[in-house]
């Protein structure tokens, strides 16, 4: 039975995640990175693809928990059973590692007595390698060529291995607590020193509180703009600073659909909203350890600049396909790597150049060689700002003129004649950088904007639009009360409109290479709420916050789309670019966010 995407909550330990159903399965974990193959992949296949559940005996397939709730502050998730006999929870964490990734999984007894049962089905590679798995020393170790898994109980349980899946029948009463642990390493290497899992807990909680107590945001919606930061927190990887786009891969955007990508690595367009979010909210070292990740990723001659890098700032990230998983909800092909990181997107010279502005802005110090990078970066933009590309979107149909693109050009000019303002101590050519700037601002309001309608539109000699173009106020391109401005956002609501949330653009009517639709688009919704509230729609503004506060799932979770038809949310999950969104749109709200105004 296939859960709606929603029903998932997240548990990680910053290195990597997993997902869990409120049925108690957990469903999709990748061991050991957030990029390596999941040994639990139902949540893209079928049982027998590797699930880990933990539910009350006689609990029907799919039957869901009474309710559930992250502990406040933390990424520990409780869910709770309430049954004829009594009620128990279940605690599911993965402690912060220095070693070997743990899946900790706790069941209390909360009332009366519970019986419970759980079946663990390992399948490394994708659900595609069923490992060979013995006894040792009262515990079960799982092996299959390179990886290897522990699994344990505390106190011991009755295990029995049925059906290729490891099963543990055992009653709960009042005050009893029995753990699971889960614990993967190479195969060639020793065992790991065994996690104590009640210990585990008190740490996990420790942590998480310590890391939220620095948050500085105090204003409306607390509560989900907290939630919202702990998920980017979850999706950080911290041996590099890299954050990821989402823990899944292949979520369809449409249900039974083809556009099912891998969301496993870091974006580069993601940096400045992220950098943004982090900064006003005090978490400065994430911040710092984001524009770290970002320099090294782009180090290198900038011609070569990839939209995307792998967590570690993996260059080569080939897409293939994996025919032996049927998708979720049947929705095939389902993909690993992404064949986007070759396309052409100019407008993440500009996205580079602005994280790293704002950064400056900010306060936190700038690396040596970072402004030589940017210079480098600045020069080859200059020289090809011209050419059409694949634009922000990713198209897979033809290379376009994306007035976004053109934008980001400009964002990019500015960005480095405003850091030479600033330092005129710093090399650099400032007169020929806002002549630049200025080229590409006469380019894009005499090619980009249809007078007609009073709108930018998605590319050069179009009449399609794009949800892109609500970012021109914010970066600073034209000023929030410019007629093309209010136009352009009366025209993105009117046409990209669905159910009040906005579409990234219309698949009807734009050549993307890919058949089907796809649904609202979360962060480009909260992009119009920025947009109503610069152009003094306030109320309007806060309505559509609200409502976007609706859709999240009831741990405060967001995919990447939602469809307003069936209340369904669609693609990987959870979505950093959604959670970035929510967090800027709360502080745009609050008066709080920081951006950079431009020039008209």
């Amino acid at each position: 039975m296939t859960q709606p995407i929603e029903d998932y909550a997240l548990i990680g330990d910053l290195m990597t995640s997993g997902l869990v159903g409120r049925d108690g399965s957990i469903d999709w974990l990748c061991l050991p990175r957030f990029d390596s193959a999941a040994c639990f992949a139902k949540l893209l296949g079928d049982e027998e693809n590797g699930h880990w559940r933990i539910a009350p005996l006689g609990a029907a397939d799919g039957e869901r928990c009474t309710r559930r709730a992250y502990v406040d502050g933390s990424l520990v998730l409780e869910s709770y059973w309430e049954t004829e006999t009594g009620t128990v929870k279940v605690i599911d964490f993965m402690p912060q590692r220095d070693v070997a990734p743990d899946v900790v999984r706790i069941v209390e007894g909360v009332s009366g007595t519970v019986r419970m049962l759980s079946t663990l089905r390992l399948r490394f590679d994708y659900g595609h390698v069923v490992p060979w798995v013995r006894r040792s020393d009262g515990d079960r170790v799982a092996v299959a060529g390179p990886d290897s898994a522990w699994f344990r109980s505390e106190p011991p349980v009755r295990t029995w291995g049925e059906d290729n899946s490891t099963r543990s029948q055992f009653p709960v009463t009042a005050g009893r607590r029995v753990a699971f642990v889960l614990t993967w390493h190479p195969s060639h290497d020793p065992r790991p020193e065994p996690t104590d899992p009640f210990e585990a807990l008190e740490c996990s909680l420790s942590d998480w509180r310590e890391w939220a107590s620095q948050c500085r945001y105090d204003g409306p919606y607390k509560e989900a703009v907290t939630r919202s930061l702990i998920t980017l927190k979850a999706l950080t990887y911290a041996p590099t600073g890299g954050i990821v786009a989402a823990a899944t891969t292949s979520l369809p955007e449409e249900l039974g659909g083809v556009r099912n990508w891998d969301y496993r690595y870091c974006w580069l367009r993601d940096a400045t909203l992220t950098l943004g979010s982090l900064l006003t909210t005090g978490f400065l070292d994430e911040a710092r350890a984001w524009r770290e990740w970002l320099l090294r990723a782009v180090a290198g001659a900038p011609a070569d600049l990839q939209i995307m890098y792998g967590i570690g700032g993996e260059r080569r990230i080939p897409e293939s396909e994996l025919p032996w998983l049927r998708g979720y909800a049947s929705s095939a092909p389902v993909r690993v790597g992404n064949a986007a990181v070759d396309q052409l997107q100019l407008d993440v010279y500009g996205e580079v150049l602005d994280s790293l502005h704002l950064a400056r802005s900010f306060g936190l110090p700038a690396e040596a060689h970072s402004w030589r990078i940017q210079v480098a970066l600045l020069d080859f933009l200059e020289r090809n700002w011209h050419r059409p590309d694949e634009g922000l979107w990713e198209v897979r149909g033809p290379r376009r003129h994306f007035v976004h693109s053109k934008v980001m050009a400009w964002v990019a000019a500015d960005r480095a004649v405003r850091t030479l303002e600033s330092d005129p101590s710093l090399p650099g050519e400032p007169d020929r950088w806002r002549a630049m700037r200025d080229a590409v601002h006469r380019d894009v309001c005499d090619k980009g904007f249809d007078p007609e309608r009073g709108t930018f539109t998605q590319y050069y000699g179009s009449r399609e639009l794009d949800a892109a173009t609500l970012l021109i106020p914010r970066v600073g391109f034209l000023p929030p009360d410019d007629p093309r401005v209010t136009g352009t956002v009366d025209a993105v609501r009117a046409e990209l409109g669905r159910s009040g949330l906005v579409r990234r653009y219309s698949t009807a009517d734009t050549d993307d290479g890919l058949p089907g639709d796809e649904g609202a688009f979360l962060a480009c919704s909260f992009w119009l709420a920025d947009a109503l509230h610069l152009t003094g729609r306030e109320e309007e503004a806060r309505a559509l916050f609200e409502r976007l506060l609706t859709v999240c799932n009831d741990v405060g979770l967001l995919a990447e789309e939602y469809d307003p038809v069936s209340g369904r949310q669609l693609g990987n999950f959870p979505q950093a670019f959604s959670h970035v969104g929510l967090v800027n749109t709360a502080l745009t709200l609050a008066g709080m966010e920081k951006r950079t105004t431009g020039a008209g």
